[in-house]
């Protein structure tokens, strides 16, 4: 299987699995099965609770493709809202297991949703889905149009490593935070932390855990001399206390 590098915020290289042409597809096509279902609902219930043929008589060929169109937007901005609110997935994705992230190793921001989702009318409407369909297969990332002009990528979460880990971590309730400059991380950043954290505990990684040491280190702008813990001991902290300021103990 296909693999990319992400470098992380924290400087950290991680290998996650390319979502497959084929998965691509299947996921697209649940989502087109969505997306006739509801067409196929609403338009039975105007038709057989709000009559609507007898309500668009009276309308000229515009006004009744205004009214259309309206009815339909959910259909139409069905992949830009879902990748936005479920941070690169949509219903089809996430029942195929795969997510859009950026290659850079940072959240995708909703501009590089909107942006795939405009080269969606090039390379997947406007062509059937061939333009699509060969770039995936002949770039090097499987990237279409959309992906390269944002610099995402489609990954698969079916392996070991992903970026959508819970970043809860249960504390104690007499936990006193040490390091109150964690609220300059983001919950991404943390994430990360704790992912390659953990990974890195499991294979007894120690240059993984000094990276991430020193990269906090130089986020957070602390003074090394001043920490009394072991790193192992230290980024343990940092990411209780990160849960203790922002509320996300469990």
């Amino acid at each position: 299987m296909n693999q990319i590098a992400i470098n992380t915020s924290q400087n950290v290289n991680v290998n996650f699995t390319l979502a497959g042409v084929g998965e691509r597809i299947f996921a697209f096509f649940i989502d087109s099965f969505i997306k006739v279902v509801y067409v196929i609902i609403i338009f039975w219930i105007l038709r057989n609770v709000f009559d609507f043929s007898d309500f668009t008589r009276d309308m000229d060929g515009w006004s009744v493709g205004a009214l259309v169109l309206i009815i339909t937007l959910p259909v139409h901005i069905y992949t830009l809202v879902l990748e936005s609110l479920m941070e690169g997935q949509t219903f089809g994705k996430k029942l195929m297991k795969i997510k859009v992230v950026k290659i850079d190793g940072y959240q995708a921001s909703f501009g590089d949703y909107l942006m795939r989702w405009i080269f969606r009318l090039v390379d997947i409407i406007g062509s059937m889905g061939i333009i699509a369909f060969i770039t995936s297969l002949v770039s090097k990332n499987h990237q279409r149009l959309g992906d390269i002009a944002t610099g995402t990528a489609v990954i698969s979460l079916k392996n070991n490593i992903n970026i959508s880990h819970t970043i809860l971590e249960h504390l104690k309730e007499d936990h006193v935070p040490t390091f109150p400059q964690v609220i300059l991380l983001s919950d991404n950043d943390v994430r990360i932390i704790k992912e390659n954290f953990q990974k890195a505990l499991k294979s007894d990684d120690r240059e993984i855990i000094n990276r991430l040491t020193r990269r906090i280190v130089e986020i957070l702008k602390l003074d090394p001399e001043s920490i009394q813990l072991t790193q192992r001991q230290f980024i343990s902290v940092i990411i209780k206390d990160y849960n203790f300021y922002t509320g996300k103990d469990q």
